[in-house]
């Protein structure tokens, strides 16, 4: 009797930081001079090491290798290529790693200017080049964030470095076969920028492809039979020229390694237009996203050449959900019962370098909230179920998709995720509430009237740095060491002393200096319903910036004021209007881990209600002046 065939499972890029953030203290070690490459260099090979292994166990079988990356997976790209301006000094042959970070951080050179992108005060050990960093740009619409790559009309390029060879031969050396994973030529081009007007770095194709057909030929001759080629720019709303571009690209790669099968992976949307131009790639596989455009499924499916390897991504990539395991089966049940298994995959959405990486570190949350989510260790397990149910039968993995479906009904019903109040007040927004009930220039007539300003007054945008001292104080405050009562009197000394200067200098608007709040975002969640935060949670933002956003998991409400009695404070101390200082709604939004059982927009009302009754009670205290921040506005456009 044959055995059942088995579904291969790709997790497509795993987290690289480390569980206990072990790159991030070897990165800044290293910039600061107190460690050598050799020992960051160690530490990258152990983590790699540790996620190959990690994932073998767990029952991967679409191992990714290169998604590893010391800063950020497009410089390493950009940096393979040859694609360094002039202005780092770069004469050819290998990148040097002072390089490769003066060009993710900038470099002092002889200048005490500070160029980092990450604000540091320790530039790279190299310090010759004295050259600002690459500019940093959000990851499509994620809160990673990359470097841009700049390119200009006589742009030359080089394989300038086997990254990707040389981690297939380390996993290989541990007797791990993996699939190597690069980013695509054509959205390399794309995210770049032009150092010169109306040029577009499309243009720069046919020159960049030979290098992509020598790193293919090494990967093929150490022995990879699987590429992974990340194209997410295929979801973006392309113009026919840049359709023509991915057909001449993988023509061109399919011909110069027939025998290494490429899975093109797209995420973060849906191909929509762009599926036809996708399907006609001579590539052995397609990934497509199923979570974030769930639609696609029934359209692909129908649509794709049988002998395509068709990649399913139905676990969130970018969300910390736990998944509905048998709802997941039953959606795609159609689709996989008219498809040979051996031309399936199961995967996340996208690669998981967007959540954090195991939830078992999480022993102080709350225990429902803690059963209804999935982080990367996890989610793989998640896929690994899915795949045997479809290999094997789903009575195979029957305790665990109960345990599933147990689990999101538990959520779907629980009282710690709905509040009828909130309901209520979401259903009585009204136009009344969307419009100001005077005109600007009645407004502007009553707070000249009030505040008797000058044409120009003058103030600053709002938080003052958080000195080592604050930090200290915040620190030992949390630890239990410094008392409630002696924290909070640091805190007042230090906004009486802020207050102070922007009297001394002439504001003619004060701010009260927000030493009592720990992050933008995190200071508000704590004091709202419906939030949780985590302890070891971590993921990448950029380079060793590392964030544990919020989760939102529930209904949002203000229970008390936040603020009030800081402004109050502050007010008290000066003749001139000191403003209050909030986060909105869609910067608390996008900097969160937002709940999936209800439209984001719903969820941004909740949160707009919440910072409403604030400026309301800010009003009462008698604040003439509020100002609310929207730092990441345009990110969810």
């Amino acid at each position: 009797m044959s055995l059942p065939q088995k579904v291969p499972i790709a997790t497509l890029g795993l987290p690289r930081i480390g569980r206990r953030r072990e790159l991030k203290f070897a990165l800044e070690s290293y910039w600061a001079g107190k460690s050598a490459a050799a020992e960051l260099l160690d530490t990258a090979r152990r983590l790699r090491a540790a996620s190959w292994t990690e994932q073998r166990d767990r029952g991967v079988t679409r191992i990714p290798s290169n998604d590893f990356s010391l800063y950020d997976h497009v410089l390493d790209t950009a940096a393979m290529v040859g694609a360094i301006p002039a202005a780092y000094g770069w004469s050819g042959g290998e990148v040097p790693l002072d390089t490769y970070f003066a060009m993710a951080r900038g470099s002092q050179g002889d200048t005490p200017a500070e160029f980092g992108a990450e604000g540091c005060d320790h530039g790279c050990a190299d310090s010759r080049h004295g050259v600002p960093a690459l500019e940093m740009t959000k990851w499509f619409d994620t809160n990673y964030h990359y470097m841009v790559p700049q390119f200009s009309s006589d742009q030359a390029f080089a394989l300038t470095s086997t990254k990707p060879v040389d981690e297939f031969l380390e996993a290989k050396a541990l007797g791990i076969h993996t699939r190597p994973v690069i980013l695509g030529p054509v959205t390399l081009l794309k995210l770049g920028k032009s150092q010169e007007e109306g040029f577009d770095p499309l243009a720069l194709l046919p020159r960049l492809l030979p290098v992509y057909d020598e790193l293919l030929r090494r990967l093929k001759l150490a022995g990879a039979d699987w590429l992974q080629i990340d194209e997410p720019a295929l979801v973006l709303d392309l113009i026919p020229n840049e359709r023509d571009a991915f057909r001449f690209a993988y023509g061109r790669l399919a011909r110069a390694t027939p025998e290494l099968k490429i899975m093109l992976a797209t995420y973060f949307g849906a191909l929509g237009d762009n599926l036809d131009t996708a399907l006609a790639l001579p590539v052995a596989g397609l990934h497509v996203d199923l979570v974030r455009a769930p639609e696609q499924l029934e359209t692909v499916g129908r649509l794709a050449p049988k002998e395509l390897v068709l990649s399913l991504g139905l676990i969130d990539g970018r969300n910390v959900w736990r998944a509905d395991l048998p709802a997941i089966l039953d959606r795609i049940k159609p689709v996989v019962a008219g498809w040979p298994l051996d031309r399936i995959e199961i995967a996340p959405s996208c690669s998981m370098l967007h959540v954090p990486i195991d939830l078992e570190l999480e022993t102080a949350l709350d225990a429902d909230v803690k059963s209804w989510l999935a982080f990367a260790a996890q989610k793989t397990d998640e896929l690994v179920v899915l795949a045997r149910a479809l290999s094997e039968g789903r009575s195979a993995v029957l305790a665990r998709l109960k345990a599933s479906s147990e689990a999101a009904a538990a959520r779907a019903a629980s009282p710690k995720v709905h509040d009828p109040l909130v309901d209520g007040r979401i259903a009585g927004i009204g136009d009344a509430m969307k419009r100001r009930r005077s005109s600007f220039a009645e407004r502007r007539r009553q707070q000249n009237a009030k505040l008797d300003l000058p044409l120009f007054p003058t103030t600053t945008i709002g938080s003052f740095p958080q000195t080592p001292e604050v930090r200290k104080a915040r620190a030992a405050h949390a630890k239990g060491e410094l008392s409630h009562v002696d924290y909070e009197a640091f805190l007042k000394k230090e906004t009486e002393a802020a207050i102070r200067w922007q009297e001394e200098i002439g504001l003619d608007v004060l701010v009260h200096g927000e030493f009592e709040r720990n992050d933008m975002v995190q200071y508000f969640g704590e004091q709202l319903s419906g939030f949780a935060f985590t302890r070891h949670a971590w993921v990448q933002s950029y380079g060793s910036r590392y964030v544990r956003p919020p989760i939102i998991y529930g209904d949002v409400s203000r229970p008390r004021p936040m603020t009030v009695s800081w402004w109050q404070y502050a007010q008290s101390l000066t003749d001139r209007p000191v403003k209050g200082m909030l986060t909105g709604p869609v910067t608390i939004l996008n900097w969160s881990f937002v709940r999936d059982d209800l439209p984001r927009a719903t969820v941004c009302r909740q949160i707009a209600l919440a910072i409403r009754d604030e400026v309301v009670d800010l009003e009462k205290a008698g604040a003439t002046m509020i100002q609310i921040d929207e730092a990441a506005l345009r990110e969810g456009l």
